[in-house]
């Protein structure tokens, strides 16, 4: 049956789950909402139930990818019979627009996928949520401030981090045929959640493409000003300033480090409180750290953004940290480093940030916020400008259309 109703197809290694597949089931959902047919292919976990999803292979074929991964350092290269499947649904399928999200973690053979991609005669659409599609193995860089990725990797001084490799360094061969397959696909476009990551994305060999900036999104009916009993259960009196750090998980390139750091130097009209710590981080904190353990609660995180003073992000890398958005739209001012995009979501209005590993600055911004004006008022109008929806439909107004012309 011939139809005029639109399709999209989107693979992502999450679907309806963590920050990357909330994204993808709010496209979903607002194609859906403009009569487009959708349906969402992921790798890991399970999907949300109601929607039109496909599991690329199974636990068995990521836990293998895993462990050949950690001898080889070949994210990416392995899990190709699920992929030659999802390659068949796709067919099936027919949609108008391939819409990819993070294709790393384990699930998917990326020489597969795009050589199918680079003949397939369909309009594709990239989201970037890091930046591994353009290095020979990391996710992130600046931490160590490494250029390799720029004219070829070798020598990888990052093989413990994700994706870890215990023995083989195939950095300089993965970025050779990153390059080879990412590039020079008919009708992609892509699309990053921050400027800093579309500055390194033009600096890369990914910069023949156009490339649109969508922020990331958050739920505004969620995230806002809520009232708790917070501070009197974990007992921060009144005559206390609130700061709050979150990560998951904590480590020293998010900040764990530099938050001792701030411990020692601010006084004690202060507590910090840090969410998302394991019990060994937690042990042996200074007793001016009140230190939680991760919440799966957005609605407790709401609360724990009201209760704060101010949101402390100390960050040494990042693509685009939704909680700066999540602290401002429960009305709390944010103090950030300098660091990849954590600075684009906050105003001198709003917040301050200031160079990376700077901690005296951190508190001197800290004093700043606590003792000048009420910030709540420039923090909510701030927010505002993030509610998922609008992002949502922004996606639809600047990438779809246009790539549909």
């Amino acid at each position: 049956m011939v139809t005029d109703q639109k399709r999209a197809f989107f693979i992502n290694v999450t679907f309806g789950f963590g920050s990357t597949g909330r994204i993808v089931k709010g496209i979903y959902e607002t194609l859906e909402d403009m009569d487009w047919e959708c349906m969402a292919a992921y790798g890991r976990g399970k999907a949300l139930a109601g929607y039109r999803t496909y599991r690329i292979g199974d636990d068995t074929g990521v836990y293998l990818h895993g462990i050949a991964s950690r001898f080889t350092d070949r994210q990416g290269f392995y899990s190709g019979h699920a992929t030659r499947e999802l390659i068949k649904v796709i067919r099936r399928f027919d949609p108008d627009v391939i819409h990819l999200h993070n294709l790393h973690g384990y699930y998917l053979n990326v020489k597969i996928l795009f050589e199918y991609l680079k003949t397939c005669g369909k309009k594709i659409i990239w989201t970037l949520h890091d930046c591994w599609s353009f290095t020979g193995h990391c996710t992130h860089f600046e931490y160590l401030g490494c250029m390799k990725w720029r004219n070829g990797c070798g020598n990888c001084e990052q093989l413990r981090e994700y994706p870890k490799s215990w023995l083989a360094d195939s950095s300089s061969r993965n970025l050779k045929e990153k390059r080879d397959l990412f590039s020079n696909v008919p009708d992609m476009v892509l699309v990053t959640p921050s400027e800093w990551l579309k500055e390194k994305v033009k600096t890369s060999f990914m910069s023949m493409y156009p490339v649109t900036v969508i922020p990331t999104g958050i739920d505004l009916d969620v995230f806002k000003p809520s009232p708790s009993d917070l501070r009197k259960r974990y007992g921060i009196g009144d005559d206390k300033y609130l700061l709050l750090g979150v990560a998951n998980p904590w480590r020293d390139r998010k900040g764990l480090e530099e938050f001792k750091r701030l411990s020692r130097i601010i006084s004690d009209k202060y507590r910090i409180v840090m969410v998302g710590l394991k019990p060994k981080q937690a042990a042996g904190l200074p007793a001016q750290i009140v230190s939680l353990p991760r919440t799966d609660s957005v609605q407790e995180m709401a609360q724990w953004y009201s209760a704060a003073d101010v949101y402390v992000n100390l960050t040494l890398e990042d693509t685009f940290p939704t909680t700066n958005i999540e602290a401002l739209a429960c009305g709390t001012p944010v103090v950030t480093y300098k660091s990849g995009g954590s600075p684009e979501s906050i105003t001198d209005k709003c917040g301050i940030a200031v160079s990376r590993s700077n901690i005296s600055a951190v508190a001197a911004a800290i004093d700043v916020i606590t003792t000048g004006r009420d910030m709540k008022r420039s923090c909510l109008e701030r927010a505002a400008m993030y509610g998922s929806y609008e992002r949502f439909g922004q996606y639809y107004d600047e990438v779809y259309e246009k790539i549909l012309l």
